[in-house]
């Protein structure tokens, strides 16, 4: 299918075999529970993603060098930073990377994300506080966000309800979008991104980017036919300017969400907005191809 807007897919996991080789077995959670097709689940080439993402009309996606919890526990794994960037080094006009946060690592990790930044190209910063139980205002992550503020870079968080990902190591629903308050208001300079829409705490996530100007929703990881129908009229009216599109890949398939994303029937103005504009300006990154 041919689509007259290029989207930008602004939270997508790396799913080549070499990433694979460094995460514990997830196949009950991702086949069994998400209904990842199982060919995806095995993994797949960086260039079949490109072709799955062409056929979505997806014109580049932000890799994340995902960090999942505490990195020696067997439950846990961190994507090396190294290997996003050679992805993106590969095929620049097509991906971006995002560097994962741990909150207990400290300077050593707030060093280390500057580094990727800097000297390798990462344009964001990203972390899921449940798999640390650490809520978005815990105190450990401040310092990440005072070095994002002073890089000038987006941070982007899971909010709402966590998973059982691994049933030897389950994690809390820490990510109540109401904690992104005491971080907007400590941190007014820093871009906050509230991923996987919030759910079940929608309405609360909505009220944090109406009252803030330095945070924003990214609509990924849940399918947009199942969207709360609160979302998408705020999504289509005063939240135009404050949702970005993402799939959460391999959690939604990139061709079914665009679809799913389609039939919603938005605006005209505000599809262009949140499946491409938004993250453009968010990201200050530049509209040419």
């Amino acid at each position: 299918m041919t689509y007259d807007i290029q989207a930008i897919d602004a939270v997508v996991n790396i799913r080549t075999p070499e990433a694979l080789a460094l995460q514990p077995d997830r196949k009950k959670f991702y086949v069994d529970k998400m209904r990842v097709k199982p060919e995806t689940f095995e993994g797949i080439s960086l260039e079949e993603t490109l072709r799955r993402m062409d056929a979505a009309g997806i014109e580049r996606s932000f890799l994340i060098a995902a960090k999942v919890g505490v990195k020696h526990h067997p439950a846990c794994y961190h994507v090396p930073y190294r290997m996003v960037a050679e992805a993106v080094q590969k095929y620049p006009a097509r991906f971006s990377g995002l560097a994962g946060v741990d909150p207990t690592e400290g300077m050593d990790g707030v060093r280390e994300l500057e580094k990727a930044v800097r000297d390798d190209g990462f344009i964001g910063a990203h972390t899921y506080p449940h798999w640390f139980e650490l809520a978005p205002d815990h105190a450990k992550y401040y310092p990440f966000y005072a070095k994002c503020v002073e890089l000038d870079i987006p941070i982007q968080m899971q909010v709402g309800q966590s998973m059982v990902y691994d049933p030897t190591y389950p994690r809390r629903s820490v990510g109540r979008p109401i904690c992104l308050d005491a971080v907007a208001c400590d941190f007014p300079e820093l871009k906050l991104i509230g991923i996987h829409v919030g759910i079940p705490w929608v309405d609360e996530m909505i009220a944090m980017a109406w009252k803030h100007v330095n945070v924003y929703i990214g609509c990924d990881a849940h399918r947009p036919t199942y969207w709360p129908e609160s979302f998408i009229k705020y999504m289509n009216s005063f939240g135009q300017d404050k949702v970005i599109f993402g799939t959460d890949f391999p959690v939604l398939d990139f061709e079914r969400t665009r679809a799913d994303f389609e039939a919603l029937g938005l605006k005209p103005d505000v599809r262009r907005k949140v499946l491409r504009d938004n993250t453009l300006r968010i990201y200050r990154l530049s509209d040419q191809p």
